[in-house]
């Protein structure tokens, strides 16, 4: 008796947008998605940690740059990024001078200086790698900040005038980061405050 064996092959379908189309089931969306050259990709939850450390970063900054010619956005403001085609929502932004908008949305801004993610194990990888790599191409982009929410660990990406990006790591509390591109100066202390590292993360 022969046995055969029927192999059946499963098709994929991913769906492609426009950015107009993004936009426009964005604004009807229950929860925030990124875009990625045609592909609208969910974002999970953030925990209480990243909450807190995103908050923190933007009031140390809101009160020292309050004086000062700088915008600083945090969670909700969209950021486009022309040469990867991509919409993503960075967890702060800083802006020197005025905002330039895509298009005529004044929802999304082109034209960060200084860029803060907080990491997480789902993003972390894609955060240090080809999210920097995007970044990167924007003319403006000087100064990219990845905060760890597991423990005391800052990276800072600060690009020089050659071009080249040069990595400082902070791994104490009583560390001081030195945010060039804005002249400021910021403690882990107030940045870690009230950050329970003993909670689970995602």
């Amino acid at each position: 008796m022969k046995l055969q064996t029927a192999t059946q092959e499963i098709k994929v379908v991913t769906a492609y947008y426009t950015p107009e189309e993004y936009l426009e089931l964005e604004e009807k969306a229950d929860d925030k998605n990124e875009y990625r050259d045609g592909e609208i990709i969910s974002m999970t939850g953030g925990t209480t940690n990243h909450n807190k450390l995103a908050g923190n970063f933007y009031i140390c900054l809101n009160v020292a740059l309050n004086d000062l010619d700088y915008d600083i956005y945090i969670g909700d403001v969209k950021l486009w990024i022309p040469r990867y085609r991509e919409f993503t929502y960075p967890d702060v932004m800083v802006i020197e001078g005025q905002p330039v908008y895509y298009s005529a949305n004044t929802t999304i801004v082109t034209n960060p200086v200084l860029i803060v993610e907080v990491l997480s194990k789902s993003t972390k990888d894609y955060d240090r790698g080809d999210k920097f790599l995007y970044y990167r191409s924007i003319p403006e982009f000087k100064e990219y900040i990845l905060i760890d929410q597991t423990k005391y660990y800052v990276m800072q990406y600060v690009k020089t005038s050659e071009n080249q990006w040069i990595l400082t790591e902070y791994e104490t509390e009583d560390a001081m980061i030195n945010l060039s591109s804005i002249n400021v100066e910021l403690s882990l202390k107030q940045l870690y405050k009230k950050v329970n590292f003993s909670e689970n993360l995602a």
